[in-house]
C-alpha cells in the first residue's frame, strides 16, 4: 500500500525531544508551515512556553509531558493526539541524552541510562507511531534521528556512538518489516554531524572541562529543515552536513587511520575553555528552551545537504557540466566541422552575400 505525505498546512506531527535544539527548531518551522504539532519532553515547562509562543502566532500546538524511556508515556502521547487532532501524521522521535567520558570510565549505570533514551525511547515511538499509521488512510511517516556515529566511531562518547548504531539497525530492520507486510509506512533515518544545540551542556560529563561538539558545526535549523522534508517527500536515509559524510567517507574507506585521526584529533576539539554545567539531563529534564547556542558559531546551511534534497538538479547539473567539458575539449573539431555547414546555410538564406549581406557577418564565421 503506498503512502501519501500530505503538505505540511495539512499534517499532524508529532516531534520528541522538543523542548530544545533539533526538536524545538523542528517544531517552531512545522508550526510557521501551518501543521499542527504535538510536543514531547520531560520539561513541562519549556514545553508550555513553547505552546504559548506558536499559539500566540496563530498556530496549534499540544504538549505532553512525557519519557520516551517508558512505553506507557508513549502510548498516552498517541491517546492525546488522536483527543486533540483526530491522530498523527508524522511521527519524530528525536529525544537524546549524552555522555562525555572516557568507554572505562563511563558506570555501566549511566550507559544503561542512556540507551533507555536515545535506543528505547526510538523503538517505543517507533512502535506506537508504526501501529497507528497502519490503519490511518494514506499512513504517514516515521523519522527517526541517528547520527553520522551511526556510520563512524568518535572517541569520549562511546554509549552515544553505540546507541545511535543501534538507532540505525532497528531503523532500516522496521522499514523491511513494515515493507513486508504493505504497512503505508514512510521509514526514515536522518544523520546530523555536529548541530550547535545546548546538547553537550546538558550531557553528563566526565571530563574535567565543558564539552562541546567539534566543528565544522551546523545550525539546528539545517537539520529540521532536512526533517520537514522527509515529512512530506519519501527519504530512506539523508547526511545533514557534507563535513560529516567526509568524515563517515574516511572512516569507510581507511578505517585504520581514521582511528588514529580522530583519535588525536577529536578529545580536544570536544572541551571547552569554561566551567561544566552543575546539572545534565540524563536522569532529570533540563531546563530546555534553547534550540541553539552560538558560542562557537554555526553553519546556517549545508550545500552537501540541499543537493542530497533534490538529486535530479545535482544529476542534471552534473550532466550539463560534463556535456560543457566535452563541447570545450573537443572545441577545435566542432568549430573545423560545424564551420563550413554554417556558411553554406547562410549563403542560402535570402539575404546572403550574393544579395548583399553585411561584410562583417561572413568573417564571425572563421
Amino acid at each position: 500500500m503506498r503512502v501519501r505525505q500530505k503538505p505540511l498546512d495539512q499534517q499532524v506531527i508529532v516531534i520528541t525531544g522538543a523542548s530544545s535544539g533539533i526538536g524545538l527548531a523542528t517544531a517552531r518551522q512545522a508550526a510557521a508551515a501551518g501543521a499542527a504539532v504535538v510536543l514531547v519532553a520531560r520539561s513541562e515547562g519549556a514545553l508550555r512556553q513553547v505552546c504559548a509562543e506558536i499559539e500566540a502566532d496563530g498556530g496549534q500546538a499540544l504538549a505532553v509531558v512525557a519519557d520516551v524511556g517508558d512505553p506507557d508515556d508513549m502510548a498516552r502521547v498517541t491517546r492525546e493526539a488522536v483527543a486533540r487532532f483526530g491522530g498523527f501524521d508524522t511521527w519524530v522521535n528525536d529525544a537524546g541524552v549524552g555522555v562525555y567520558g572516557d568507554s572505562l570510565e563511563i558506570n555501566l549505570e549511566d550507559h544503561e541510562r542512556l540507551f533507555r533514551t536515545n535506543y528505547f525511547g526510538v523503538v517505543h515511538g517507533s512502535l506506537e507511531a508504526a501501529h497507528h499509521l497502519k490503519e490511518r488512510p494514506g499512513g504517514g511517516t516515521i523519522i527517526n534521528i541517528g547520527s553520522i556515529l551511526s556510520d563512524m566511531a568518535a572517541p569520549l562518547m562511546g554509549p552515544y556512538v553505540a546507541s545511535k548504531h543501534a538507532v540505525k539497525g532497528f531503523t532500516d530492520t522496521l522499514r523491511i518489516d513494515l515493507q513486508r507486510q504493505g504497512a503505508p509506512v514512510q521509514v526514515t533515518l536522518i544523520k546530523p554531524a555536529s548541530i550547535g544545540t545546548p546538547f553537550p551542556d546538558h550531557a553528563r560529563n566526565y571530563m574535567d572541562e565543558a564539552a562541546r561538539v567539534p566543528p565544522p558545526v551546523y545550525a539546528p535549523e539545517v537539520v529540521a529543515d532536512a526533517i520537514l522534508h522527509a515529512a512530506r517527500r519519501p527519504v530512506r536515509t539523508m547526511t545533514v552536513g557534507g563535513a560529516g559524510r567526509q568524515m563517515v567517507l574516511t572512516h569507510a574507506a581507511a578505517p585504520a587511520l581514521a582511528d588514529r585521526l580522530f583519535g588525536a584529533v577529536i578529545p580536544p576539539l570536544s572541551r571547552r575553555e569554561s566551567p561544566k554545567p552543575a546539572r545534565d539531563s540524563l536522569y532529570e529534564a533540563s531546563e530546555g528552551g534553547e534550540a541553539r547556542i552560538d558560542a562557537y558559531g554555526s553553519r546556517p546551511f549545508s550545500l552537501y545537504t540541499q543537493a542530497h534534497k533534490r538529486p535530479g538538479v545535482v544529476v542534471g547539473a552534473a550532466l550539463l557540466g560534463l556535456a560543457a567539458a566535452l563541447v570545450w575539449r573537443n572545441r577545435e573539431q566542432i568549430r573545423e566541422r560545424a564551420g563550413p555547414t554554417m556558411r553554406r546555410g547562410v549563403e542560402r538564406l535570402p539575404w546572403s552575400r550574393a544579395t548583399g549581406t553585411p561584410a562583417g557577418l561572413a568573417s564571425t564565421l572563421h
